[in-house]
This record gives C-alpha cells, structure tokens and sequence, in this order.
C-alpha cells in the first residue's frame, strides 16, 4: 500500500488502508494525481481527517465540518457560511495546522477585515465584522467539541448585544405608526420576540384571537430570487406564543386593513431589507440607538428578564434552549447572586435564631 504511477496514464495513484467508524478494515483508491507529491499530500491528509488529528490543516478540517454540519443547516444558511469560509476564512488560514492557530493570528485576520476597503473606500459594516467572526468561531467551535481541539482561539470576544429599553421601543413606535405594515410588524418583533424570518412568514391561521395565541411554525427565506417558506430554525422554535390582550387588537385591526387576505396568505409581504431601512428610519426620528432586527428579540428576552421571568420560562416564548438563555443573558441578571446571598444569610440566621432559642429553653 501506498503510492503508484499509472503506465497507462502516466499519473499517480493512491493505494491505502484504514479503520472506519465502525473499527472495520477499508481500503481506499484514489487515481488521478499528476506528481508523486500531489499524492502523498493527498494520503496523509486522508488519514489525518480519517483519524481527526489536530495537526490537520484548517481547510482539511473544514471538509470535515461540512460533512458534519451541511446537512444540519438550512440551505440559505449553508449558502452564506460557505461564501464567508471560503472567501474570507480559507484564504487566511486554509493551509495552517489548525491546533497552531492563536488569538494573535485570528486579531490579524481581523485586522486584515478591519483595513479592508471597497472601490467607494467604504469599509465593512460591523455586522457583516461580526458575522466573519461568529463563522470562524463556528468552525473551531465544532474542533473543541467533538475532535479534541484545546481551546477555540477565536472565542476571546463576546458578540455585543444591543437592546432598547421599553422607552426607547415606544419613542421608535410612535414613529412608526404612518405606515401600519412597518408599525405593526415592529410591535409583533418586540411584543412577541419572534425571529424575523418567522414574522415574515405569519398568516392569519397562525391567529387565535379566542385564546390570545399566535403559532409560529414556519419561517420565511429568499433563496435564488424566490420566496421560500421553510421550517423554523430549531424544533424548540416550534411553538405557541400567548399575545397581551392590546396586540391581539392590533393585529385585528391591521387585518382589517388588508384588502380580501386569504388565511394562509403572508401577512407582511415586506422584504428583510424594507424592514432595515425603516428601522433606519425610526430610530433616526426616534432619537434613538440603532440596533438590527434580531436586537428587538433581545430586547424582548431582557424586558421578560426585568419583569423577573425564569430562564425556562423564557426559553419557553422565544423557542430558544434554557441553559442558552443562562449563558447569553447571565449579565442582564444582576440581583440574582446578591439574592442568593442574603437569603443563604436569612436562612442561615434564622436557623442560629432556632438552635439558641431551643437551648435556652434547655
């Protein structure tokens, strides 16, 4: 076993064993090389990924992620991660070991998006920043936790995580209300905290006004210039969600408003980038910070937190997990260990209080 010329041909050809992931013996042939090099290369990068060693390259290991998770991924989300790992990522870091990538490599990889300038001098957004970093973190993310890579380098930074205040939500509103489809889109994101995509996708059979409930089971894309109408995100996304009694008025009346609205179809026929652009505009006649779209959800899940809700019951409404409530929102809990300290204190207390009454009466 090993590597061979074809006669034939006069290219070379990869002959060579290896244990699968039942622990059974497999050969493996791989023809059409045109060095001895090309070949070899090809082989010991075979049974690095075969084995998961570490010492791989990153464009190796990336093979490997897609495998794993291309599948997994919606195709608009599969199309969009690939388009950012191979024209941002793959270049900068394909053919290093990824168990040798540091923090310092991946600041100047950002240094290197940061200094980037368009043909008008313009520089990347700092969400589109963002969504560079979350792919890269991503990917070694999935290295540390299934292929025993130490640690993620790229995991030193936390994503910011904006959100308005009920205030500065109802400031934007009172802007809003000169176009009942942005107004009323904007009060189901930050009343509701409901994806953008499953918002898009409402009709008025996801309504029930009887129970105050709207479902949410579906999620709107564009994929190749088309509307598509896919799944939500997670199985947890599928839920019902109990509305406030003053948005279930809301939403009749703006049904009202729609001129013969069939039940299942759209409510908010809007694009995504119509939404930006009046969040643009609100928040400019509000006075107010500008966040993205997926923000007011934050702000929705800070709002419950403030009002003194579980994480569990949380994760409940927005169909997210508990223990990612826990982690992305431990900051917006600010009293919770100060309470767990003085009611470990009053328990405590109380209990001295007992034992040195019952040796009194001793």
């Amino acid at each position: 076993m090993g590597v061979f010329k074809c006669k034939e041909t006069g290219t070379w050809y990869v002959m060579t064993r290896y244990r699968d992931w039942k622990g059974e013996r497999k050969q493996k042939c791989k023809r059409g090389f045109a060095t001895k090099r090309a070949a070899q290369d090809w082989e010991q990068k075979f049974h690095m990924q075969n084995a998961a060693d570490m010492d791989m390259t990153f464009e190796a290991f990336y093979e490997i992620y897609t495998k794993d998770m291309k599948a997994r991924l919606k195709e608009n989300s599969w199309i969009t991660k690939q388009n950012i790992v191979e024209t941002k990522i793959l270049p900068y870091f394909g053919q290093r070991k990824i168990s040798e990538i540091t923090t310092k490599d991946v600041i100047a990889w950002q240094n290197e998006q940061l200094a980037y300038r368009d043909e008008k001098h313009k520089p990347y957004s700092q969400t589109y920043l963002k969504t560079l970093h979350n792919q890269l973190s991503a990917i070694f993310n999935h290295a540390v936790r299934f292929y025993d890579l130490r640690a993620n380098p790229a995991s030193k930074e936390r994503r910011e995580m904006l959100f308005w205040t009920k205030e500065e939500y109802q400031k934007f509103a009172a802007e809003m209300m000169d176009k009942p489809v942005s107004y009323y889109a904007f009060e189901m994101l930050y009343w509701c905290g409901i994806r953008e995509g499953e918002l898009l996708a409402l009709t008025p059979a996801d309504f029930d006004f009887q129970n105050s409930t709207v479902r949410i089971n579906k999620s709107y894309q564009r994929l190749h210039g088309e509307d598509v109408i896919t799944s939500p995100k997670t199985k947890k996304s599928n839920r019902t969600i109990k509305m406030p009694e003053f948005l279930c008025e809301e939403m009749q009346d703006y049904m009202k408003q729609l001129y013969r609205i069939g039940k299942n179809d759209r409510l908010f026929e809007v694009t995504k980038s119509y939404l930006h652009h009046e969040m643009d505009r609100g928040a400019k006649a509000a006075g107010v910070k500008r966040i993205r779209i997926h923000d007011l959800r934050h702000s929705h899940i800070s709002l419950l937190i403030e009002m003194g809700y579980s994480a569990v019951a949380i994760a409940d409404r927005v169909g997210h997990e508990s223990i990612n409530i826990t982690y992305n929102y431990a900051h917006l809990f600010p009293s919770t260990q100060s309470d767990m300290a003085d009611k470990l204190n009053q328990f405590r207390k109380d209990g001295t209080d007992n034992v040195i009454k019952e040796q009194g009466r001793a």
